[in-house]
């Protein structure tokens, strides 16, 4: 049916933009992919107002390196404690809060906080209120996305081992996968992707309460950063309230730094001098919610003709790791989407994609 004559039409939603940049690479028992294009920077060709123009600067290349953000879940903290859990050290059913000096909720394990079903706010600008607040939804029943437990996870990370957790991260997960590329809020090296713009993504979080209904207005903060954000991580909490180290983001690394970790995790029976791998297996084994298991997020990959599981994590920035254990089969995806006047287009977006074509080089190797 048309539209009446004087009906208003809906105009269609703007189209969302492409990345400035994009490195995507796979490693399988069949085939290596590596792909890499566009620019790691961007400069204004404009007066520098919002929805301006944007040129390509620097190239992107493979050593470039990338602002992890959520993926630093998996690789940092995730990871951290699949050793700590087979060195015994933390129990997985035990209250988190046994692990903590304060600020989580009583019947909150640490199983509820890797499977997100702590009840936790998903969000809370803590460089406006350092406190962690009550829980948004009843503990222990669903899933609810939550950057907050992966802060306190971090902390316990912190509490067990008895040092900060750039270090502890360092000790337990870095340093003995020979990831050197991977650092929490230091790059090395000039080659840097430009995380954002500047922090108008928090800012309209603040004063449109969309998507967290949070009681605050970026009027209420007086540090924001309003050029662009190169070198240091772009989410807000991790940059303003924790020097930018802490349990939900934080890391920068490399695409074959990322390939190495995936690589690790999909042998990881061959790691059995770093975690035990019943204690492995039982983290990567699917949750009670769809898409989630213990820390990680799940994803269908076709491969060849049989469909296998895919474990990692997105992070908002642009990247994704992900592996299928014990079938050496590890992906990687960084891009630096945000670098839009307009939409950027969806990290999952970017994702899919890389996993179809994994899947069409499965058929045709």
């Amino acid at each position: 049916m048309s539209p009446a004559p004087d009906a208003a039409v809906p105009a269609p939603a703007p189209a969302p933009a492409a990345p400035a940049g994009v490195v995507r690479a796979a490693r399988t028992p069949w085939f290596d992919l590596t792909e890499c294009a566009g620019h790691r920077t961007v400069r204004r060709t404009d007066d520098g107002t919002d929805g301006g123009a944007l040129a390509g600067d620097a190239p992107m290349t493979l050593g470039t390196y990338h602002d992890l953000a959520s993926v630093t879940k998996v690789v940092a903290t995730t990871t951290a404690l699949i050793r700590l859990v087979s060195d015994r050290l933390v129990d997985l059913d035990e209250r988190a809060g046994a692990y903590l000096p304060a600020g989580c909720p009583e019947q909150v394990s640490v199983r509820d906080l890797l499977l997100h079903r702590a009840g936790l706010w998903e969000w809370w600008p803590m460089y406006l209120d350092p406190r962690v607040p009550a829980p948004r939804y009843p503990p222990g029943r669903e899933r609810h996305y939550s950057d907050l437990g992966f802060i306190l996870l971090g902390r316990v990370v912190e509490t067990v081992t008895g040092t900060s957790l750039d270090r502890a991260v360092a000790e337990l997960v870095t340093g003995p996968l020979g990831l050197d590329d991977t650092t929490y809020a230091r790059p090395a090296g000039p080659e840097v992707a430009m995380s954002a713009l500047d922090d108008r993504v928090e800012m309209r979080m603040l004063d449109t309460s969309e998507p967290y209904p949070v009681p605050f207005r970026a009027a209420d903060f007086a540090g924001w950063r309003r050029g662009p954000v190169l070198g240091q991580v772009a989410d807000g909490n991790a940059y303003h309230a924790f020097g930018g180290v802490s349990g939900h983001a934080g890391l920068f690394s490399t695409v074959p730094d990322l390939l190495r970790y995936a690589t690790a995790l999909s042998r990881y029976e061959e790691h059995d001098r770093l975690w035990r791998p019943e204690v492995a297996r039982e983290f990567f084994r699917p949750g009670p919610d769809p898409g989630q298991a213990l820390g990680f997020r799940t994803y269908e990959l076709v491969l060849r003709d049989e469909t296998v599981t895919v474990l990692g994590h997105p992070g908002y920035v642009g990247c994704v790791v992900g592996f299928v254990p014990g079938r050496d089969v590890a992906i990687a995806l960084a891009s630096n989407r945000l670098l839009t006047p307009g939409v950027p287009t969806p990290t999952d977006a970017l994702w899919t994609g890389l996993l179809q074509a994994i899947t069409h080089r499965s058929r045709t190797a």
